[in-house]
């Protein structure tokens, strides 16, 4: 995602309303450019015409300690202009899908991507309304330095000793994303898990079992009018300062919208956005679960305790279930090791097993519904699980070796136990895979030092863990996006109908003065080959999949900037079904873009559409307007 050519005079307002003029510098809700750490945050949008939601988390937070590699709040530099992309739809990747990559380890912390242009009116770079995280957040990430090489027998897992622990060269950086959903059957009904996940199996599971289907195989009820109204916004958790705080993960279940606060968890009405149950979290929230496991519980991360003075930044060593039903949480554990508690800011959730990882120990499983530890890192052991992603499976990330030389493994785990049912090990040279689809299992890894999405090569494996086809997504041209140093975090990319949906970076739209669009392409698990899919965004919207809804792709569709944004759905042979249209009024629009995939979570289910930030900061003092939490809107 590159800088845009330069505004042309007389385009549509960079966020206005109305007629095309000249607007105030940041527009109106659209993304602010980028600022210096110490300089003020821009406006927030303005209020709708309807009352706040109800207040969330007040705690005010301490300013967190300074860096030492990527995590929570880790700070974000603004980001370097670059080189156009090229207009137009990608071509077919050269290179045969068995290609060796084309750089050796160590390789260089991923380079944020470049400001993409707003939504329907080209110029303004887009970077997250509530500002990257000027401060780090928890603790620092730093990385390990792992004994040698030999994995641990069969049975269950078992890791190496506290690693050694270096100060990170360079600072990585990247862009805030969101939009994954995963979306599941269950007694109660629809439950949708938000956040950072992506349709976790691949065929993604929609509706309430009863609901009729949609059109060509989409399982969403279609509405005999998709115009929808605002049902709720919510406001931020009061903060004060110049940092950001992270507040990521949201779920969708048939009773309640729950989303994290500070230190805290809300389950919100559906219709109303009237608290119905607060869970307390002894210290700032971490993490969160993409998934939803049976009985709708979800699994999060957080602080040990409150920042004081004494204690300014404790960890994210807590874990805990909680009944999205009722808010109680089941249990709470932490994982020791060398008589310390180890730090998570990952957490996945497959079948009965909560799994954490992301932190520098090692990976650790739980029993969901009890709290049972199945497995933690052992002293004495020469490799160590980086991360998990959940779902209908557990697929884990795996490494051994010194830290000059990591061999690294993607393994397909029993959930009951952490007994690898297989191991592909990574070509040499290629660390930080990430993994996309557990059913089936889909990685990525990045093969060159500075890309803007994370992820330039694509592994597809077979049932038995056999590569069935690599290839390449040419960085520049596609809107997919996998954090760095995440296991569990690729959005906007999407496997499916045997295929991976990618987004392709936004270009001039045909015949449209001064538009921007993009679509999304797919391509074939097996053959690595481009497919002759082409969802096109059409007008000024730009496209990007959320999950699966039965055979179609559930998309997002960011609106221009005169019209609201769309959720839509769209059969394997492109047909477009509109679910539902936003209202076009200005305060709507405004609050949308501040929710879009790129720096917020989008979820949807059943006739209703949550969208909400993954970092909250204090309002601006220029305007005083309020920052949101998240906003509703629902179709009748």
């Amino acid at each position: 995602m590159t800088q845009p050519p330069s505004q042309p005079p007389n385009e549509p307002p960079q966020g206005g309303f109305g007629a095309p003029q000249d607007p105030p510098p940041g527009g109106f809700g659209a993304p602010p450019p980028a600022q210096p750490p110490q300089t003020p945050p821009p406006a927030a949008p303005p209020s709708l015409d309807k009352k706040d939601g109800p207040a969330t988390d007040g705690d005010q937070p301490q300013q967190p300690p300074q860096p030492g590699g990527p995590g929570y709040g880790y700070p974000q530099t603004p980001p370097p202009p670059a080189a156009q992309p090229g207009y137009g739809y990608p071509q077919q990747p050269g290179g045969s899908p068995q290609q060796a990559p084309g750089h050796g380890f160590p390789q260089q912390p991923g380079q944020p991507p470049q400001g993409a242009p707003g939504y329907g009116y080209p110029g303004q770079p887009a970077q997250p309304p509530y500002g990257q995280p000027q401060q780090p957040y928890g603790y620092p990430q730093p990385n390990t330095v792992p004994m040698s090489a030999q994995g641990s027998p069969g049975g269950g897992r078992k890791f190496g000793p506290q690693a050694m622990i270096i100060t990170a060269a360079v600072v990585a950086i990247a862009l805030i994303v969101g939009g994954g959903i995963w979306y599941k059957s269950s007694q109660d009904g629809e439950t949708t898990a938000g956040g950072s996940g992506q349709g976790e199996t691949g065929e993604g599971k929609g509706g309430s079992g009863d609901a009729p289907g949609g059109s060509g195989g989409g399982d969403e009820k279609v509405p005999s009018d998709p115009a929808s109204k605002v049902l709720f916004q919510l406001p931020a958790p009061k903060v004060k300062g110049d940092s950001s705080y992270p507040v990521e993960g949201s779920w969708l279940t048939g009773k309640v919208f729950a989303k994290p606060g500070l230190s805290e968890i809300n389950g919100y009405d559906l219709d109303s956005g009237k608290v119905t149950w607060t869970t307390p979290l002894s210290g700032q929230h971490c993490a969160s679960s993409p998934e939803v496991g049976d009985g709708d519980i979800a699994a999060v991360v957080y602080q040990n305790a409150k920042a004081t003075d004494d204690n300014k930044y404790p960890g994210c060593d807590k874990i805990s279930a909680i009944d999205l039903g009722t808010g109680k949480i089941l249990w709470t554990e932490s994982v020791e090791v060398s008589s310390r508690a180890a730090r998570y800011d990952e957490v996945s959730i497959s079948g009965g097993t909560v799994a954490v990882g992301g932190g520098t120990d090692g990976g650790a499983a739980f029993d969901l519904k009890t709290g049972k530890e199945l497995w933690k890192p052992q002293n004495g052991d020469a490799c160590e699980d980086l991360g998990y992603r959940g779902g209908e499976a557990l697929v884990a990330v795996r490494k051994c070796g010194s830290y000059d030389n990591p061999k690294m493994e993607v393994q397909l785990l029993d959930a009951s136990d952490g007994t690898p049912q297989w191991s592909y090990k990574l070509p040499a040279g290629l660390d930080n895979a990430k993994v996309i689809s557990v059913d089936p299992v889909v990685f990525g890894t990045d093969s060159q030092e500075i890309t803007a999405s994370g992820v330039t090569d694509v592994f597809t494996l077979d049932d038995k863990g056999g590569l069935q086809s690599r290839f390449a997504l040419e960085d520049g041209k596609y809107a997919h996006d996998c954090d760095v140093n995440k296991v569990h975090d690729c959005k906007q990319i999407l496997a499916g109908n045997g295929k991976l949906y990618v987004p392709t970076a936004e270009h001039d739209a045909k015949g449209e003065e001064y538009g921007r669009t993009n679509e999304i392409l797919s391509f074939d698990l097996k053959t690595g080959k481009q497919t002759g899919d082409r969802f096109d965004a059409g007008g000024k919207y730009k496209i990007y999949p959320l999950r699966m809804d039965g055979e179609n792709v559930l998309a997002y569709k960011a609106p221009p900037y005169n019209k609201g944004g769309q959720i839509v759905t769209i059969d394997p042979g492109g047909k477009e079904t509109v679910l539902m249209e936003n209202p076009a009024t200005e305060a709507v629009r405004n609050v949308e873009r501040n929710f879009l995939p790129e720096f917020g979570e989008v979820v949807y289910g059943d006739g209703r559409l949550f969208m909400s930030t993954l970092y909250v900061r204090e309002p601006s003092k220029v305007t005083k307007e309020p920052e949101y939490l998240a906003i509703a809107f629902g179709t009748s």
